[in-house]
């Protein structure tokens, strides 16, 4: 039987065996288009964006032009297409100018060019551009009230593009009649690549009605002259049908499953049977981490429903709804409601991290918990459920040493939770 000495190490590795697993330089270059007559123009947005354009410059033997717009401190160095950085997680005045400059990059084609887009999680954020007589501070006031209400990544995205004058596929009927090839790396639940950073080139099926119903049901309350915009005609999004996009084409370079069996392969290698619960886990984050302690703990006492040792991993995307005012992220939090679900619980230990190297609003990607985090926190003075109540996890992880911080990754499918229980 396999014995892991040492499991925090064990789990950064197969942290990064993930996002290996999604690596640009990986994934690209079995994906590149053929090339066109005419222009080969780059778009792309996301955390892990610039990467992408660094990769495709790398691959792609012939010209090109084009921008690409990323967070703050994540850009990559590239040669022939700029790279724009604008804020995350609520947009700014430099995510306005970089949505502006990508309609400008796709004015005037032709169809014997072609539009390469390189899409990624982060870039709902990145790309701002207020549809109709809506302002920036209205779209800000929007993702506030999404990020604070708990909603699912679909719920925010259909919401999203409804105010927006780039995202849902606007972003690629503009460039038509060139043709629109969208490299996608998912970080959404069930990988739909439209909802990707809300689908500027990808439009779907859901309509101001569906809008307005998840406004509804997750109590947003927003500015009314936002409400009034959504329930105009003028809210109304590309139809998935139109002639403009038929001749695009969209392929999901990268995956949260393919990350999570990679990890997984890497924990067989050593020695440790390896599931893998869902890849598409939503959900409040501390009630995902109560179900996850309880599977560890009927583990660790029963050997059921897995044999230990063994390495329990998940994905998808969890939410937050804001009760406090710590500081923190969905992993954090995760991991915080996780470490007390499996207090005294001997023998886990756990890692919960955003494969893009940020959890929330701080510099780190996730945290590190064991059987003893909370005793931990509870010898340094601290209420490991009191941090829970009040949103602050990070506090918590920083006392005692076990922040998770390994900056950015160039890629983003979103999060890895691994739990070894030995």
């Amino acid at each position: 039987m396999a014995v892991i000495a040492n499991p925090k190490a064990f789990l950064e590795a197969l942290f990064h065996t993930a996002v290996a697993a999604a690596d640009p330089a990986k994934v690209l270059a079995a994906n590149l288009p053929e090339k066109p007559k005419g222009r080969t123009v780059v778009l792309g947005a996301g955390k892990g964006a610039a990467q992408m354009a660094q990769v495709f410059e790398k691959l792609w033997d012939g010209p090109l032009s084009g921008a690409v717009v990323t967070r703050y401190g994540y850009a990559a160095p590239c040669e022939r297409i700029e790279v724009l950085e604008a804020a995350h997680p609520l947009p700014d005045e430099n995510g306005l100018t970089a949505s502006r400059r990508l309609l400008k990059e796709v004015s005037g084609l032709t169809e014997e060019d072609l539009v390469v887009a390189l899409i990624c999680g982060g870039g709902s954020a990145l790309l701002p551009l207020p549809a109709g007589d809506l302002t920036l501070d209205d779209e800000v006031a929007v993702n506030k009230a999404l990020l604070s209400s708990g909603a699912p990544i679909s719920a925010m995205n259909a919401i999203r593009k409804h105010v927006s004058g780039i995202k849902g596929g606007r972003l690629a009927a503009a460039a038509w009649p060139a043709k629109v090839v969208s490299l996608v790396v998912s970080d959404i639940p069930g990988d739909d690549p439209a909802l990707v950073a809300s689908g500027p080139t990808i439009p779907d099926r859901s309509t101001r009605e569906d809008a307005l119903r998840l406004i509804e049901r997750y109590r947003l309350d927003l500015p009314e002259k936002v409400m009034a915009f959504i329930r105009s005609e003028a809210s109304a999004a590309p139809d998935p049908s139109d002639t403009k996009f038929r001749r695009n084409d969209i392929r999901l370079v990268a995956s949260a499953a393919v990350s999570l069996e990679a990890a997984a392969e890497r924990a067989r290698a050593a020695g440790i049977e390896a599931v893998i619960l869902s890849d598409a886990m939503e959900g409040e984050a501390r009630e995902v981490g109560r179900i996850h302690a309880a599977i560890a703990r009927e583990v660790v006492a029963r050997d059921h429903p897995f044999r230990k040792p063994v390495l329990i991993l998940s994905g998808g995307e969890t939410t937050v709804t804001i009760r406090g005012k710590g500081k923190g992220g969905r992993n954090t939090e995760f991991l915080l409601s996780l470490a007390l679900g499996i207090d005294g619980a001997g023998g886990i230990s756990a890692l919960a991290a955003d494969t893009d190297g940020i959890d929330g609003s701080e510099d780190n990607a996730g945290a590190f918990a064991n059987s003893s985090t909370i005793s931990r926190l509870a010898s340094a003075g601290m209420d490991g459920a009191a941090f829970l109540d009040r949103n602050d996890a990070w506090t918590a992880f920083d006392a005692i040493g076990d922040i998770f911080k390994p900056g950015p990754t160039g890629t983003n499918v979103n999060d890895f939770r691994a739990i070894l229980v030995q």
